[in-house]
């Protein structure tokens, strides 16, 4: 196979500082890289957690992500955690809802949903 990995996953955000604040300061992302880009009028970040890098731009006026029913394209991004419970905790410690634990059906693993600025579902999976 020529793939090797996935480098990257890139999302838009509605509010760019909201959105810095929530992985960087938060759930505690590296910035790798700020830029404003002039000609377009956003903001590009680049982001790292572990081997993954997260994309973030802030582009002015883009159209809300829709929820229900699900439409095609990104539906969440997941985060291995090796004890949810504390994960949890932690989330929630910093004020941001989770849903209940439950275990996935097909690896036995207990997992969770909280949602970014966006309202973007963000797994938790053990």
């Amino acid at each position: 196979m020529k793939l090797q990995a996935i480098h990257h996953v890139a999302i838009i955000v509605s509010d760019y500082e909201k959105s810095r604040h929530f992985y960087v300061d938060l759930l505690g992302f590296e910035v790798i890289r700020e830029n404003f880009r002039k000609e377009r009028g956003d903001y590009k970040l680049d982001l790292r957690l572990g081997d993954c890098e997260l994309e973030i731009f802030g582009i002015p006026d883009s159209p809300p992500r829709p929820s229900y029913p699900e439409a095609c394209g990104l539906r969440h991004l997941a985060f291995r955690v090796d004890n949810i419970e504390e994960v949890i905790g932690w989330l929630n410690g910093l004020g941001i809802e989770t849903e209940p634990v439950r275990t996935d059906e097909f690896t036995g693993k207990k997992m969770t949903f909280f949602k970014d600025p966006d309202g973007l579902p963000l797994e938790l999976h053990e």
